[in-house]
C-alpha cells in the first residue's frame, strides 16, 4: 500500500458528480466530471473505481459537499462541508488575489466577494433561472445542446431582451423571436447575456462586481461566449482557471477532518448505497391492474359527449391551438363532431406544420369546404397572419367554451401546458376568476419532459 497522504473531494451537484484527488501538497492527483442523470450511486462508484485503478488502493481523507451530498456523508459516516464554503476554500488557497468569484453549475449559481479579509456569499434559493438546467433548456428551443449554442452564439450580430429568471418567461420571449425568423446566432447570444442579467440582478443586488473576477463551473467553463457576456456587461476581464469544475471538490478536499479510509472500501460502500432509506415513500397510484381499468373506464364514460366523423360532411370548422410546445389542430361540423385531430410538438416554428397539416388534409380531401377559421395560443398571431383565419380567441374563453360543450354546468377548469397552469372558475355562465402561474414553470409540460429526460425516460 502507498502511505502518501491524500484527500479527496467528492461534490455531488444537482445534475455532475466532480471528484478530486489531492496530495498533501495540494496538487490535484485525480479530477473528474460527470453528468449523473440522476443515477448518483452509480456515477460515484464508477469514479471511485477509476481512483482505485489509476492511484492504487491509497489512503484517504474524504470530504463530501454539494446539494446531494449530504444523506450520502451521513451514509459513508464522513464530514459533509457546504458547497460555498467549499469553495471559498478553494478560492483562498488556489487564487488568493482574487476579489470576486462567480460559480454556474446544473440548478445554482453563487457570487462570492472577497474584501480585506472578509467573505461574502450570496446564492440562489428558490430558483434555477439562469444555471445549467436553463441553458440546456433553451438550447432545446434551438434544435441544438448546451455547446451548439455556444458555437451558434460566436455570429450573432445583434441582441434581443431575453427574461432568464424563469424558463416559463425566457420560452415566452424566444418563441416568437423563432417564429418571427430571428438569427439563431442572435438568439443564442442573447440566452447567454440573459443569463448574465439573471446572475448580476438577482446576486449582486447592486453591489459592484469589479477587480480580479474568477469564473468558475460547468457553464462558465464550458462557454466562451457566456465568459465573453459576462466580461462585457461587467466591464472586466475575468478569468477561468485551471481545473475551474473541481474548485467545489478540492475545496472539500483542503477542509480535511479526522476521519480516514482507503478508496477500496469506499468505493465499496457506494455499490451497495441506496437513498431510499430517507425519503418517505408516496403509495401508488392504482394499488392493482383492476384499480387502473376502473380508472380508465370512468374517465372513457367523461369522454362520451365527444362524438367523430370519419369524413367531413357539409361545412367544416377549422380549430387551432398554438402553444407554448405544441400546435394543436381539429375540425368539427355543424353539430359538433370531431375531425381529424393532430397534436405535436411545434419545433420551435408552428407554421410548416399547420402548413403541412392543411395540405394533407386538402390532398385526401379536396372537396372539403372550411368556412371558418379560428386559433388561440402563445402563436395566435402569427397563425392567424400567415394563414388568414378569421378568428383569434384567447385561450380561456375558448377553454371554457369547449368546456360548455361537454359539461354544461362546469365550474373549475384546470389546464397544464408545456410551460404554464391555468385554473379559473366559472360563475353565472362567465369565467369569473383566474389563477396563472407568472413566475415559474415548475410542474409544467416542460418541466415533466425536463426531469424525465434526467432519468433516462420520455
Amino acid at each position: 500500500m502507498i502511505s502518501k497522504d491524500y484527500t479527496l473531494g467528492i461534490d455531488i451537484g444537482s445534475t455532475t458528480v466532480k471528484a478530486a484527488l489531492l496530495d498533501s501538497n495540494r496538487h490535484l492527483m485525480f479530477g473528474d466530471y460527470r453528468r449523473h442523470h440522476a443515477q448518483i450511486r452509480e456515477t460515484l462508484h464508477d469514479i471511485l473505481e477509476e481512483i482505485l485503478a489509476e492511484t492504487g488502493n491509497v489512503r484517504i481523507h474524504p470530504v463530501i459537499t454539494g446539494s446531494g451530498g449530504l444523506s450520502l456523508a451521513n451514509y459513508f459516516g464522513i464530514p459533509f462541508v457546504q458547497e460555498v464554503v467549499a469553495e471559498a476554500s478553494a478560492i483562498e488557497a488556489l487564487a488568493p488575489l482574487t476579489d470576486v468569484a462567480i460559480e454556474l453549475g446544473g440548478e445554482d449559481a453563487k457570487i462570492i466577494y472577497f474584501e480585506n479579509g472578509n467573505v461574502e456569499q450570496r446564492m440562489n434559493g428558490t430558483c434555477a433561472g439562469g444555471t445549467g438546467s436553463f441553458i440546456d433548456q433553451m438550447a432545446s428551443l434551438l434544435q441544438t445542446d448546451a455547446a451548439g449554442l455556444n458555437e451558434y452564439a460566436k455570429g450573432y450580430e445583434s441582441l434581443y431582451t431575453i427574461a432568464a429568471r424563469c424558463g416559463v418567461f425566457a420560452k415566452s420571449d424566444i418563441q416568437p423571436l423563432i417564429n418571427q425568423g430571428a438569427r439563431k446566432e442572435d438568439v443564442a447570444a442573447s440566452i447567454f447575456y440573459a443569463v448574465v442579467n439573471q446572475t448580476v440582478s438577482g446576486l449582486a443586488q447592486g453591489r459592484p462586481i469589479a477587480g480580479r473576477v474568477l469564473y468558475l463551473g460547468g457553464p462558465l467553463t464550458f462557454f466562451s461566449q457566456l465568459r465573453l457576456a459576462f466580461d462585457d456587461v461587467l466591464g472586466v476581464q475575468g478569468t477561468c482557471p485551471d481545473n475551474s469544475l473541481y474548485y467545489v471538490a478540492m475545496g472539500a478536499a483542503l477542509s480535511r477532518d479526522a476521519a480516514e479510509t482507503d478508496i477500496a472500501a469506499l468505493a465499496e460502500k457506494a455499490a451497495v448505497y441506496s437513498a431510499g432509506g430517507g425519503y418517505v415513500s408516496c403509495r401508488p397510484l392504482f394499488s392493482d391492474q383492476a384499480e387502473y381499468e376502473a380508472f380508465c373506464r370512468r374517465h372513457d364514460a367523461d369522454a362520451a359527449g365527444i362524438r367523430t366523423v370519419d369524413r367531413p360532411t357539409g361545412s367544416m370548422y377549422l380549430g387551432i391551438d398554438a402553444g407554448s410546445t405544441t400546435i394543436k389542430a381539429v375540425l368539427c361540423d355543424g353539430e359538433g363532431r370531431l375531425f381529424h385531430p393532430m397534436y405535436r410538438s411545434n419545433s420551435g416554428n408552428p407554421v410548416p406544420i399547420i402548413q403541412e397539416y392543411l395540405e394533407q388534409l386538402y390532398a385526401e380531401y379536396p372537396d372539403i369546404s372550411i368556412v371558418s377559421a379560428a386559433v388561440t395560443g402563445y402563436g395566435e398571431d402569427i397563425i392567424r397572419h400567415a394563414f388568414r383565419l378569421d378568428y383569434g380567441l384567447v385561450e380561456t374563453v375558448a377553454h371554457y367554451t369547449a368546456a360548455q360543450q361537454f359539461l354544461p354546468d362546469v365550474d373549475f377548469i384546470i389546464d397544464i401546458g408545456g410551460q404554464d397552469i391555468k385554473c379559473f372558475k366559472i360563475r353565472g355562465g362567465s369565467i369569473d376568476s383566474l389563477f396563472l402561474n407568472e413566475a415559474c414553470s415548475s410542474g409544467c409540460g416542460s418541466f415533466l419532459q425536463t426531469f424525465a429526460g434526467v432519468l433516462g425516460y420520455d
